[in-house]
């Protein structure tokens, strides 16, 4: 099934910029503080009275800062739920292209001799072909016939300098180290010719050699050796190792022809098949084909599904009056290639009724821009055309469209920094970043405006204590007048 993640961040509510009404609020009581401070005679708060003068100066600048760095923040996120959303469609219906599963695929009436899987993008629906399996490609396969006993496994084997060449061709000189049966072994694996070997230890401890090479009469190896000893030497006479498998090609008979391979996989002979094979027999297997129906139609199901949940996405982000990208040209111009996707065609060169669009082979358009499968419809197309409709989701070399490649495709647009979203991320994280550093400087403002008005107010809380302390004394000196009077 074709299924997308949607990532979905809750959109913040920008917060209304405060009215020159409310700024005016804040500073009359501002100074109604003030004033009642004074006839209180109890000095004046400026704790209260500051921060409240400085919140009415910045209120208006601070609130618009607020509201336009709250629509950027909901802007990135919806960029970001589009994004995600566009590509977790696309990888979804590349994964089950991938799968293999929505192509015709090869049968064989007898596994258990042959096998055969579709190589991509290869056409099926024609395939016919018998096939007998005369013999299986073989390694060749050579052993030491005399164990090293344990005791003596570190000595040297005095083989010499060994050269391994393998079918006629240019001998490659093998590493022995310190010439025991473990360093010639890891002396052959590290020339990475294609050739292995390993130490089989039996049940009294005593060591074997076995060297293994691959499948094939042109991969037949000898091993020689320019010392005394001969232990390890493989063909040409040598007598203390034996083969326990020579090399040769696989036989085979195609439609009464005579062919061999040098190996059980075999890519090039049945036309989009990779062949397996398993066993002799002397009973031609049969290869036919199987169409996919019921996975192409489960298949254009579940993209209607998923592009039905991507559309309510992106038509969310771009609503003209709430959406957050509603003024966004990268989004709205992803809207309408989604829009258009259902007639954009998916197969190039079909002529005479071959359906080559999704609205062909049975997905219609509903009023509200949402799709629908018509089953009938896609039926009767599937039956009629199972090699175009195949075509339309798992793309071959004659035909490189495909919905696949096609959803790839406007992904890709859609994301690019350019002049798709990801140039909309760029954009409004630019903005971000300059409302930030204009918040940045009313906060310093707002610091210093407050230390500014701390010390006036102060220096005039200092000059009323003064006048009252005047005023007292005058006041107790007058009395003292009267009373000596």
């Amino acid at each position: 099934m074709v299924t997308s993640t949607t990532s979905t961040t809750a959109t913040p509510t920008p917060t209304p910029a405060a009215t020159p009404a409310n700024a005016q609020s804040v500073m009359n009581a501002a100074t109604q503080s003030l004033l009642k401070s004074l006839e209180a005679g109890s000095g004046i708060d400026t704790g209260t009275l500051v921060p409240a003068l400085v919140t009415a100066q910045f209120a208006a600048r601070t609130a618009a800062l607020k509201a336009k760095s709250d629509t950027l923040a909901a802007q990135i996120s919806g960029v970001s739920t589009l994004k995600s959303t566009m590509t977790g469609f696309s990888t979804a219906l590349a994964n089950l292209v991938k799968g293999g599963s929505l192509q015709t695929q090869p049968s064989s009436s007898n596994g258990a001799v042959l096998s055969a899987t579709a190589i991509s993008g290869a056409k099926l629906s024609t395939l016919s072909a018998s096939v007998t399996v005369t013999r299986l490609a073989t390694a060749q396969v050579a052993r030491t016939t005399t164990a090293v006993p344990a005791a003596q496994r570190s000595s040297s084997l005095d083989t010499g300098a060994l050269t391994l060449t393998i079918g006629g061709g240019t001998g490659i000189s093998i590493a022995i180290g310190d010439g025991s049966i473990d360093a010639i072994a890891a002396g052959i694996n590290a020339s990475k010719s294609g050739i292995t070997a390993s130490v089989v230890t039996d049940a009294n401890g005593g060591a074997y050699l076995s060297v293994k090479g691959g499948t094939g009469a042109a991969q037949a190896f000898t091993l020689k050796g320019d010392g005394p000893s001969g232990a390890v030497d493989i063909g040409g006479g040598s007598t203390q190792t034996s083969l326990v498998s020579t090399a040769q090609n696989a036989l085979l008979t195609v439609d009464g022809i005579d062919v061999e391979r040098p190996s059980n996989t075999i890519s090039d002979l049945v036309d989009g098949v990779k062949l397996q094979l398993n066993a002799v027999s002397t009973i031609p297997v049969t290869l036919g084909s199987s169409t996919p129906t019921d996975a192409l139609a489960q298949a254009v199901n579940d993209v209607v599904t998923t592009f039905n949940e991507v559309l309510a996405t992106i038509t969310e982000q771009t609503d003209p009056i709430t959406g957050s990208l509603r003024s966004d040209p990268a989004a709205t111009a992803l809207l309408r290639s989604l829009k258009a996707l259902v007639s954009k065609p998916l197969v190039g060169g079909a002529t005479g009724g071959i359906p080559r669009t999704l609205s062909e082979i049975g997905v219609a358009t509903n009023t509200n821009g949402t799709l629908r499968v018509d089953t009938a419809l896609l039926t009767r197309q599937i039956a009629a055309y199972p090699d175009t409709i195949e075509s339309m989701f798992a793309p071959s070399s004659t035909n490189v469209l495909g919905l696949s490649g096609t959803l790839s495709a406007l992904t890709n647009s859609a994301n690019n920094t350019s002049t798709g979203l990801g140039a909309s991320t760029v954009r409004y994280t630019a903005a971000e970043a300059d409302v930030t550093e204009q918040q940045d400087k009313v906060t310093d403002q707002s610091a210093q405006l407050t230390t500014r008005l701390t010390q006036q107010y102060a220096g005039m809380n200092s000059r009323v204590t003064a006048y009252k302390s005047t005023q007292a004394f005058l006041t107790n000196q007058i009395a003292a007048w009267n009373k000596s009077s």
